[in-house]
């Protein structure tokens, strides 16, 4: 794949409501989260757009952008728009969008290599990552034709991005691990604890 055709969208726009607070800004073994996603895909993409529609820190480089929903109360289908709306309003050559959570310390450039090498743009027009029977629907490929079509539907109500993917069509590639689960995400507290033990036992 070409990566200069993707645009890395780092989506930072949740409310955290489990967690209490924005979780891409609390600390892990003194590193903000949304830093350890940042820090892996950085070095992958032209530029990287982060979606937030608060005033937060993160990692400062040339290649990193941050805007803010169109709309806000979208949900991560919302954040997937609006960057695509940024590609067209910017006039950007980009004819994908690659997306990643921000609470996800362990995922690395590796599981990103392997995601990309084992897709076939012919195939679809929006692509997944899977692992164990799990499919994680914020690690995705997106195409730019899909905003049209993403747009009469989040205009129509819908919300959730397992509906939506699964109602337009989607291809999932399986990534497996063995020690520390790449995709694990920081919803609560308690996964923050969860996470600073895997640190120091890895």
């Amino acid at each position: 794949m070409d990566h200069n055709k993707i645009l890395g969208v780092v989506l930072a726009g949740g409310k955290s409501q489990r967690f209490g607070q924005d979780k891409s800004q609390v600390k892990l073994n003194g590193k903000i989260l949304i830093d350890y996603i940042l820090s892996e895909i950085i070095d992958e993409f032209k530029e990287t757009l982060i979606v937030t529609n608060e005033s937060i820190n993160f990692m400062r480089s040339d290649k990193i952008s941050s805007i803010r929903d169109f709309k806000e109360g979208l949900g991560p289908l919302g954040g997937i728009l609006s960057s695509m709306k940024w590609i067209k309003n910017n006039n950007k050559e980009y004819n994908w969008i690659s997306t990643f959570p921000s609470d996800t310390p362990f995922f690395t450039k590796k599981e990103l290599k392997i995601f990309y090498e084992n897709i076939k743009t012919s195939d679809s027009k929006l692509f997944f990552i899977k692992s164990k029977e799990t499919r994680h629907n914020i690690f995705g490929l997106w195409s730019v034709d899909l905003m049209d079509q993403l747009e009469s539907d989040l205009l129509k109500g819908e919300r959730k991005v397992e509906l939506w993917a699964n109602s337009i069509g989607v291809s999932t590639v399986d990534i497996n691990y063995k020690d520390i689960n790449p995709f694990f995400n920081i919803n609560t507290r308690e996964d923050l604890k969860e996470a600073m033990n895997i640190i120091n036992n890895d």
